[in-house]
């Protein structure tokens, strides 16, 4: 089968389509034609192996060569111990932690994944911005007590796929939301919902004078510190990306600032499953939830996808079409 691949942690230049042996089927698992992936920020880590937990699956060089873990497509065979899929299903799934591998025709999982049946009202490529940052988003404003009516959210890096999936959620939820990113992504934010929209480039959000209930980040470009001052009292904020350190400090600094002040902070980390990969699935066939595509490219121009996301020039999600 033909697939996207890379042998050693660099730039986008390092990957290049390939022919490699099509992945066997376990007793317990699924064979998936994939018809669309997508691209997160997950899959330009682990390209360039940084930060150093990118490089989990291999120090030196990376263990899995073909990345990707968000696919759409149709089951091509089951194994003998499966009875909830069948050939020619339409499907969607979350396939990080079983392999990667979704830049490519074809994947072998465990039907235990976070693999969910398609709903038919969505096509292949709006089901394939879903499983990362749609349910990342879900979580996020879930988090603890989770985010209410009328409450103020703000969101740091509000014009990428996750963020624009929580403009939405949010505002179905009946919060009041501030959207953070760069003034060429402002329309866009307002289109899905945004109240208010902010360029980090001209302004520090962190130093407006607004106390918010809420901080989702996508992005870590403000200091735990000042993420703190912009919260109102009891507020909470949530780190989903940045640097290293900052992602490290984030539990402990939350510890201590609860105990001394109140306000919560911490670490949101993707806990992929069935069910709420489901109900987002389930929102977009409702029309309650509307991917935001950015561009589609075929598979040998993977590495242009990549480059794309890695300058974050993306509004919403970039889509692989196999």
């Amino acid at each position: 089968m033909k697939a996207v691949a890379y042998h050693r942690y660099g730039s986008p230049a390092v990957m290049e389509l390939v022919d490699v042996p099509q992945p066997e089927l376990d007793n317990d698992g699924l064979l998936i034609r994939v018809v669309a992936a997508s691209v997160n920020r997950s899959d330009w880590e682990t390209l360039v192996g940084r930060p150093l937990y990118a490089r989990m699956g291999g120090l030196r060089r990376p263990r899995e060569q073909v990345l990707g873990s968000d696919i759409a497509g149709v089951v091509e065979q089951v194994g003998d111990e499966v009875t909830d899929f069948k050939p020619g299903d339409e499907v969607l799934g979350d396939v990080l932690y079983h392999g990667k591998g979704a830049f490519a025709e074809y994947v072998s999982v465990p039907a235990s994944a976070p693999i969910v049946a398609k709903p038919k009202e969505i096509s292949f490529e709006q089901a394939a911005t879903l499983p990362q940052a749609a349910v990342l988003a879900l979580q996020g404003l879930r988090h603890r007590e989770g985010l209410r009516a009328g409450q103020h959210l703000l969101i740091n890096g509000a014009g990428g796929g996750g963020g624009t999936f929580a403009i939405q959620i949010a505002k179905a939820i009946g919060a009041e939301v501030t959207a953070v990113d760069s003034a060429e992504k402002a329309d866009a934010m307002r289109q899905a919902g945004a109240d208010y929209a902010v360029d980090y480039r001209t302004e520090d959000y962190t130093r407006a004078g607004i106390g918010y209930d809420r901080i989702l980040d996508f992005v870590g470009s403000r200091s735990l510190f000042a993420n703190h001052r912009a919260l109102a009292d009891g507020g909470a904020y949530l780190v989903v990306g940045g640097p290293m350190r900052r992602l490290l400090m984030a539990p402990v600094a939350g510890w201590l600032v609860f105990r001394t002040s109140g306000k919560r902070m911490g670490l949101l980390t993707a806990r992929p499953n069935k069910e709420d990969l489901r109900e987002v699935a389930d929102r977009v066939a409702a029309r309650q939830l509307s991917p935001m595509i950015d561009r589609e490219y075929p598979l040998d121009q993977v590495p242009d996808a990549m480059r794309r996301l890695g300058e974050e020039r993306s509004l919403g999600k970039i889509v692989i079409r196999i």
